[in-house]
């Protein structure tokens, strides 16, 4: 069983940066796929950024790219997103999410494993 813990959130104003951290348990860290995804009150939840196990190859949202930065520290067990140039159209809960397959997914139901979600809230 992994579990996860997301934290790094909160009130920041249009053009900030926030560093999300998500901490896992579990063995086995650098085996997972990484996932960032998020949700928007009345919205479904939404791909954001993964980050494969070893050979850490990334992939984005293209309403994030070139803002936001998903890394990994396996030593830590815990994976970061980096958000830049916030926009209030980014307001939403974000989830991390981990899975053991290899190859990228950016689908809700390609991740078996979630934490409980962490509030992000840009105002203009």
């Amino acid at each position: 069983q992994v579990q996860l813990v997301e934290s790094g959130g909160g009130l920041v104003q249009a053009g900030g940066s926030l560093r999300l951290s998500c901490a896992t348990s579990g063995r086995s860290f650098s085996n997972y796929a990484m996932g960032w995804f998020r949700q928007a009150p009345g919205k479904e939840r939404e791909f954001v950024a993964t980050i494969t196990g070893r050979s850490g190859i990334t992939y984005y949202a293209d309403s994030v790219k070139g803002r936001f930065a998903i890394s990994r520290d396996n030593a830590k067990n815990t994976a970061y997103l980096q958000m830049n140039s916030l926009q209030p159209e980014d307001t939403a809960v974000y989830y991390c999410a981990a899975r053991v397959l290899p190859n990228i997914s950016t689908q809700v139901t390609g991740f078996p494993y979630w934490g409980q979600g962490t509030q992000v809230t840009v105002s203009s």
